[in-house]
């Protein structure tokens, strides 16, 4: 017994040295991860802070017309008059209302979300559940790839392809037959408008709820399905009714990150949406302007004026844009974690 007790405390004297190495690892790798999330965070924080600081002039120049007055006009560049609110200046006539570019950036990206989660979810359960397994790595590569093309190839795209299509075809064709719908009938218009970002943004955020669903579904343990099937379901009805409802929360978390792609995508939408200034969109074919497209599309010209207030106007709508996509990517994120918990504790 006293060999036995020699030989375990002299193994375990040989293992201290591995035992210490090991645990220094440990430690530097998890100090290394720590600097690395805090300097993401840090990296956001500063980025929001220098926004707002820059933005500030503006803010109090515009005050709460800035999310009610659908006019953005940067004022008299050739005049030397200027207006004066708040103790800060901007050209004679300037005006800086974000409440178009708001309301465009919403319902884009709502009906990006009307057209995208049907179409990704039946994707996503037929890359489970119907495509032989064979190609069923040629399908998810496919997928994964259209994630990847880069937003201007989708925007020259809809330019050359879509557009021309939608102003030659569909929208004629719309308006004629189902203009009695409201928001269908009116103008046909040229093409670029509402319709032709909701498809390219439905290209677009596609791939990435497909992905993420498909991942969620394929977490989930499959006798859900076999269940089902078992209890007499036909196959559709076991996705539906038992794998679908399962994984919920992982669906919702998908459509809010897709959701914060479509709100913040911009050479895309900027290349098809017609660029509207000052007026709502009549019908879904109507120009139509966002967030993004718009602190593009407005840069050159705001650099023109000489009190600086249309550059931190467009500071002021990068701020907006820049809050309400951090908040829905954080809520997309926590509700994934609480996804993810809950399947471990079942697990």
């Amino acid at each position: 017994m006293a060999a036995i007790n020699l030989s375990v405390r002299g193994a375990a004297k040989a293992a201290s040295p591995a035992t210490l190495q090991r645990t220094g690892s440990q430690a530097v790798l998890r100090t290394l991860t720590g600097l690395a999330a805090l300097a993401s965070f840090a990296i956001i924080f500063l980025m929001l802070f220098f926004l707002i600081a820059y933005a500030y002039p503006a803010i109090r120049f515009n005050g709460i017309a800035f999310f009610t007055s659908p006019i953005w006009n940067i004022g008299n560049q050739y005049g030397s008059a200027t207006v004066s609110r708040a103790g800060f200046t901007a050209e004679a006539g300037a005006a800086f209302g974000a409440l178009v570019f708001i309301f465009g950036s919403a319902l884009t990206a709502l009906l990006t979300m009307v057209v995208a989660v049907p179409l990704s979810l039946m994707v996503a359960l037929s890359l489970v559940y119907r495509i032989p397994r064979m190609i069923r790595p040629l399908a998810n590569a496919l997928v994964e790839l259209m994630a990847g093309v880069p937003s201007v190839v989708y925007g020259l795209w809809g330019m050359v392809v879509l557009v021309p299509w939608i102003g030659g075809a569909l929208a004629p064709w719309v308006t004629t037959h189902l203009g009695f719908i409201p928001f269908l009938g009116g103008s046909a218009g040229s093409g670029n408008g509402l319709a032709a970002s909701v498809f390219i943004l439905s290209l677009m955020v596609i791939p990435i709820m497909v992905a993420t669903t498909r991942d969620v579904i394929l977490a989930q343990s499959n006798s859900l399905f076999e269940a089902s099937m078992a209890l007499g379901s036909t196959s559709w009805q076991a996705m539906v009714r038992a794998v679908l409802p399962s994984v919920r929360k992982g669906i919702v978390a998908s459509v809010l990150l897709a959701f914060g792609r479509a709100l913040g995508e911009t050479m895309a939408v900027l290349m098809v949406c017609g660029a509207a200034i000052n007026s709502f969109p009549q019908n879904v074919f109507s120009p139509v302007n966002t967030i993004a497209a718009v602190i593009v599309s407005q840069l050159e010209s705001a650099l023109t004026d000489a009190s600086g207030m249309a550059q931190r106007s467009l500071a002021e709508l990068a701020c907006v844009l820049f809050i309400i996509t951090l908040l829905v990517n954080v809520i997309a994120r926590g509700i994934m974690r609480g996804a993810d918990r809950r399947e471990g504790g079942h697990a």
